[in-house]
């Protein structure tokens, strides 16, 4: 609701878990409900698949178009509020987890919400988490409701989600936990505005990315599963292989699929696989207790190299032709709701902030302190109106900056190139360390607001 800043149809917002279904956000025409069941049998909507998990399940999703900028570029898939305590012993009538690991597989990305002030993962939720197992690059963690805490009782919530995620998802990277308050009302608490703020930008920006990277994305799912299909195939035939041919098949079965730890072992030495590309094993011994293991294919050598050479050779002239598109095509970006709210002016992050300050001014935004920093200037012994470099560096030095940043100030300072700075340049080289010290970054060249008057080319007019 807060991403295209309008009701979708299905909607329903509140403290408990009201959203009983799966909804899929999705662009359309006209505004409008589509039903589980009629959804997929859509051959255009890419839900066909999912009819497997039958009709409890089927009940409890719809697909909810709306004519949105925002759904122009990006579908998002609303999951159930999760259960906890005494509402989770209730059956949903349909695996969950089974459910959201389809999802998992197929989408670009994941986003985990909780509350500041409710923090404990139950067990379903809990549950929900581990079925994210193998994706757990496109997970991130959204901290909503921050504003109603303050800044003490923020870092305890904080360090608390981290612990209790850090038990759940057991990977050596720290997920990234964007903070802030994701609604449009007035803030509760606003002395961490500017963190809610920095901190809605990059979440903005990780998911106007995705539109650009989706491409890429199929292309590795698409490896991934040619590597997991290659060794399913090796699995498949040795088991086939190590049947009886007319007697004690049952007995030979249940002794495979008890030594499967053991043949997995083995065909990782003889075909130099990683250990990472099997399935997980019990996992595969529960679905290999329904099979006939005869009916299985033996090993076909050609087909395995096929997917071999499509691997080292076919990928790699289709990554190069995804990137020339790429490179051809105009920047996609996801456009509209809130997206749009924080593109153009004085709104936009850091508008009027560091080195944008003073960019909408006709005086040089330098001027106003130009007073105090001429004082320290003719402190320096100017010769003919400027001071050398020995001069400005005693002086730049005092800011406690490392060289490597006061040698980039004292680049963009110098506007004449000369090695020595007049009073203007001085007082931007003093504004400069003035932005770095607040915690801004500088930029790559001058803006040309912050250019002094001095040394800025007149403007040539028409006759």
């Amino acid at each position: 609701r807060y991403l295209l800043e309008q009701d979708f149809p299905g909607m329903r917002i509140g403290p408990e878990p009201t959203t009983d279904s799966f909804i899929a956000v999705m662009y359309g025409d006209s505004e409008g409900n589509v039903p589980g069941n009629a959804l997929v049998v859509d051959p255009k909507k890419p839900f066909r698949k999912l009819s497997r998990f039958g009709n409890a399940f089927l009940n409890r999703f719809m697909c909810s178009q709306l004519p949105n900028e925002v759904l122009k570029s990006i579908s998002i898939i609303d999951s159930p509020g999760i259960l906890s305590g005494e509402k989770q012993r209730i059956s949903r009538g349909y695996d969950f987890c089974q459910v959201l690991q389809w999802f998992a597989e197929r989408v670009d990305r994941i986003i985990l919400l909780f509350d500041a002030h409710k923090l404990d993962i139950s067990d379903e939720f809990s549950e929900a988490i581990k079925s994210f197992r193998g994706q757990d690059d496109k997970i991130r963690v959204v901290l909503n409701k921050a504003d109603q805490v303050d800044t003490q009782q923020l870092m305890r919530v904080y360090g608390a989600l981290m612990w209790s995620l850090g038990k759940v998802i057991n990977t050596p990277e720290v997920l990234r936990v964007y903070i802030g308050s994701f609604w449009a009302h007035p803030l509760r608490n606003t002395e961490n505005r500017r963190l809610f703020e920095a901190e809605a930008q990059d979440l903005f920006r990780d998911i106007q990315s995705l539109p650009q990277k989706a491409a890429v994305r199929k292309l590795n799912d698409l490896i991934k599963r040619a590597r997991l299909a290659k060794v399913h195939a090796y699995i498949i035939s040795y088991l086939k292989k190590e049947m009886p041919s007319v007697f004690g098949k049952e007995n030979k079965k249940k002794e495979l699929i008890s030594r499967l730890p053991e043949i997995y072992i083995q065909l990782q030495r003889e075909y130099h696989i990683s250990a990472g590309d099997f399935p997980e094993v019990k996992k595969m011994q529960e679905l290999l207790e329904t099979c006939d293991f005869t009916k299985f294919h033996s090993l076909k050598p050609k087909l395995i190299e096929a997917v071999d050479n499509m691997l080292a050779n076919k990928i790699a002239s289709l990554m190069s032709l995804i990137s020339q598109e790429e490179s051809n095509m105009p920047t996609e970006m996801v456009h509209g709701g809130a997206f749009d709210g924080t593109m153009a002016g004085p709104f936009g992050h850091g508008y009027g902030e560091g080195v944008k300050e003073g960019a909408d001014e006709d005086e040089w935004v330098v001027a106003k302190d130009k007073p105090a920093y001429d004082e320290i200037f003719y402190t320096l012994s100017p010769i003919n109106g400027k001071i050398s470099g020995i001069s400005a560096k005693k002086e730049m030095v005092t800011s406690k900056l490392p060289n490597s940043v006061l040698g980039k100030i004292w680049k963009l300072a110098d506007c004449d190139g000369d090695g020595m700075l007049d009073d203007e340049e001085f007082a931007l080289a003093k504004h400069l360390i003035k932005i770095k010290l607040d915690g801004y970054e500088l930029p790559g060249t001058l803006p040309s607001h912050l250019v002094p008057p001095s040394h800025r080319k007149p403007l040539q007019t028409a006759e």
